[in-house]
């Protein structure tokens, strides 16, 4: 697929943008919790790059071109987009807890430097300066403040969702994607939802975005599965199968059960057996794949970016940022880590 140069533009020109309100915004931390927030979004320690967000920066893009699609100056948005990165690293701290992921973007996650306490205060504390950061803005701050803590109760919900499908044999693709729903588009839907409405929108715009934003994180959370099982180690940061010896039931894993056959019942059975030992991941990898999994979640993701490029194929986004929110969408469910 060729992706188009824009794309990788537009996330540079975020990260210029946010990167004195990022850091102000860390400032205002409670100092115990400073450190972890600067290591974690790479500012310190091995490989440290300072003068970055810590990441791809995809849902602050969505913020900023939301509101340009509202007919708003980029700065209306700013602490929107400021708070959609602190809730975006409240998840992925707690997240590497939670899964024991001692690496994060190919340094040492925070946990495994500062301890689990901190990093989990250091992630609640970055949710409430979230909701600070909205709630002080302007009339429309509390609006959005208001659809913030939606997201993130849909993100807990859909996370918790995913750790139950761990202990559960019967996971559908309904399931999965009501937990992808909630556990990755749940906060793109607000990107683009706060940032419209901080500058103002009408709901057809609203509308058109989120509904952009709901399939794009869709397609995201199908990647992802993809690079948690097939994705190179020194590009993810993670070892190969990661999600395998984890006994995640991502979407390949679920669409490759789901037909029931001999091979399905194989899976089920290495599955249960709850091992990590390289051979039986191996075995597990080549089940999935020849038994369609891994091309039903391709297929998945297609047709997710496909709705998500229709629901802003409208007068009401404008046509400059039509074309980089396609070239966003296209950029980010064709990444390799």
């Amino acid at each position: 697929m060729i992706v188009s140069t824009a794309a990788p533009d537009t996330l540079a020109r975020t990260e210029e943008l946010l990167l004195q309100p990022l850091a102000d915004a860390v400032s205002a931390l409670p100092r115990a919790v400073q450190p972890v927030v600067a290591h974690h979004l790479g500012w310190t320690g091995p490989n440290a790059r300072v003068g970055e967000t810590g990441g791809k920066a995809v849902r602050a893009t969505l913020v900023l071109l939301s509101a340009e699609a509202a007919g708003g100056p980029v700065d209306v948005a700013i602490c929107g987009a400021v708070a959609i990165e602190f809730v975006h690293n409240f998840s992925l701290l707690h997240d590497d807890v939670m899964d024991g992921d001692t690496e994060r973007r190919h340094r040492p996650a925070a946990w495994t430097v500062f301890g689990e306490p901190l990093a989990l205060l250091a992630g609640t504390s970055l949710v409430a300066r979230a909701q600070a950061l909205l709630a002080s803005a302007d009339a429309n701050g509390p609006t959005a403040a208001a659809c913030l803590e939606v997201a993130v109760q849909q993100l807990v919900a859909g996370q918790a969702l995913d750790l139950s499908f761990e202990r559960r044999d019967d996971v559908t693709v309904t399931d999965w994607a009501m937990m992808a729903e909630g556990k990755t588009a749940a906060l793109l839907r607000a990107s683009t939802t706060i940032g419209a409405m901080l500058a103002g929108a009408r709901p057809p715009l609203v509308d058109a975005l989120s509904t952009y934003a709901r399939h794009l994180g869709i397609a995201y959370q199908a990647v992802d599965d993809l690079l948690g099982i097939w994705g190179s180690p020194a590009l993810t940061g993670k070892p190969v199968g990661r999600d395998l010896w984890q006994f995640k039931k991502t979407l390949p894993v679920v669409a490759a059960l789901a037909t029931g056959n001999e091979a399905a019942r194989h899976l089920t059975a290495l599955l249960n057996e709850q091992t990590s030992e390289e051979s039986d991941v191996a075995r597990m990898t080549a089940l999935i794949e020849a038994n369609g999994g891994r091309d039903a979640t391709e297929a998945e993701a297609a047709r997710r970016v496909d709705r998500a490029l229709a629901a802003i194929d409208v007068p009401d986004v404008p046509a400059a940022v039509a074309a980089d929110l396609t070239a966003l969408a296209l950029f980010a469910t064709a990444r390799d880590r």
